[in-house]
């Protein structure tokens, strides 16, 4: 036997030192302490920033519009006259109707558009990559940039889509003065803006359908848009759901189109509840008026969520 084998087989002497039952617990219960307060720490910051810039303008609001208040003098509790004012305002039934008719285009066309794209880059088997960043590219430039883009496309004159159409014969379109095309064209922006992000959640949910399903599908004879909806929308049904609350919350705070392309004309069609907030707060002064309306629209949301998380449930059962 080697000295070093003799030292580790030599029994401990009872008075020595060696690691105790309770230290090992004491160090583990700091370990989680410390483990537990850091997760809290992040928490915690994430509920600050919340209070800060979602709860705290929310409840404001709340307050805001039942306050005749103007930030100079000092506020004065005016009870449901600021929502009488606003909805005896020409423009507040403009105002909703165009909200909803650019809701209702934009899941039209801004949510089923996405999606047809994502299937059918899902179905490219060259140039992915390529694509996929081509479709996102929109997405990188600023709002306001991206909306001033389109002005110049629309623009009467030397405008791109007229330039287009007089390429073809076609007589050359009045895109942002005319009330029949105008509130489409915010639509075709808003959609050209966003068409990134969803065609990306949407590649990202058809990466999670078992391959196995599109070839039992292609076995059994099914051509493409068989397999779409035999395979690929049940199997994303739960993203489709969410994608929808998503594209009508969004969709129904309309606000830089027609702020920088039409300025709610011509005549109030393209007004949204957003922008008539809007002109309530900081060109009228009125910034119960404006409350007003902003807790009105918050309502119609909540009342909006509320029938999607039920459809939701129903659907999962």
């Amino acid at each position: 036997m080697t000295v070093t084998e003799e030292r580790v087989r030599r029994p401990q002497a009872p008075g020595a030192a060696g690691p105790r039952p309770d230290d090992d617990r004491r160090g583990a219960l700091r370990r989680a302490v410390g483990r537990n307060l850091t997760a809290y720490g992040f928490l915690c910051g994430a509920l600050i920033c919340f209070a800060l810039f979602s709860w705290y303008p929310m409840v404001r609001e709340v307050f805001l519009s039942f306050q005749e208040n103007n930030f100079v003098d000092p506020p004065r509790w005016v009870g449901f006259d600021n929502f009488r004012t606003v909805i005896e305002d020409p423009a507040f039934r403009s105002a909703w109707v165009n909200t909803a008719a650019f809701s209702g285009l934009a899941l039209v066309i801004g949510y089923a558009v996405p999606f047809v794209l994502a299937v059918v880059l899902n179905e490219l088997r060259h140039a992915k990559a390529y694509l996929r960043f081509v479709v996102y590219l929109p997405v990188m430039l600023p709002p306001a940039v991206a909306v001033l883009l389109f002005k110049w496309f629309y623009d009467p004159g030397a405008g791109l889509f007229n330039q287009v159409l007089d390429g073809f014969g076609i007589p050359p379109l009045s895109w942002l003065d005319s009330t029949s095309t105008a509130l489409v064209s915010l639509v075709l922006v808003s959609t050209w803006m966003n068409l990134g992000t969803g065609t990306l959640i949407y590649l990202a949910a058809l990466q999670s359908v078992p391959g196995d399903l599109y070839e039992s599908a292609e076995l059994d004879g099914a051509g493409l848009f068989r397999r779409v909806w035999h395979v690929t929308i049940p199997q994303t049904k739960l993203i489709l759901l969410v994608m929808l609350l998503l594209q009508v919350v969004a969709t129904m705070q309309v606000f830089i189109e027609p702020y920088l392309l039409t300025g709610g004309g011509p005549e109030n069609a393209t007004v949204t509840v957003a922008y008539l907030m809007y002109q309530y707060a900081f060109n009228f002064g009125d910034f119960g008026g404006g409350g007003a309306l902003g807790l009105m629209l918050m309502v119609v949301l909540l009342v909006l969520s509320a029938i999607y998380l039920r459809v939701s449930r129903k659907a999962e059962r």
